[in-house]
């Protein structure tokens, strides 16, 4: 999947791969409703860090964005599901719009290690 946007979607900065946030999309179409969409951007963010050689278990930090905090619950589910049992650092940040009439986006902070 190429960038929505003018960024570059996966940098590499030293020990870390900083993955831009990802929207609930598949195959161009957006994923319905908070759960799909959550798991969607997950599914989404593994597939950009697995073009670097790494996977969900070397995320250290997630940036969540809601269009909804009354979803946070729901949200939540979702994303300890998709997440397969890492529980990275977390903000979740209430927002007034996403690209794309998003309802969820995530951006991923991952550590290569020393390499």
């Amino acid at each position: 999947m190429s960038a929505l946007g003018p960024y570059s979607p996966v940098v590499r900065a030293g020990q870390f791969v900083i993955v831009s946030g990802q929207v609930g999309m598949v195959d161009g179409v957006m994923a319905d409703g908070v759960a799909a969409q959550t798991a969607a951007v997950v599914a989404n963010l593994a597939a950009r860090l697995g073009d670097e050689g790494l996977g969900l278990d070397s995320v250290v930090k997630t940036m969540c964005f809601l269009t909804d905090m009354d979803t946070f619950a729901e949200f939540n589910d979702a994303y300890v599901a998709a997440m397969n049992g890492n529980r990275p650092a977390r903000s979740t940040i209430g927002v007034a719009g996403l690209p794309f009439g998003a309802q969820v986006e995530i951006e991923a902070w991952a550590y290569v290690g020393d390499s």
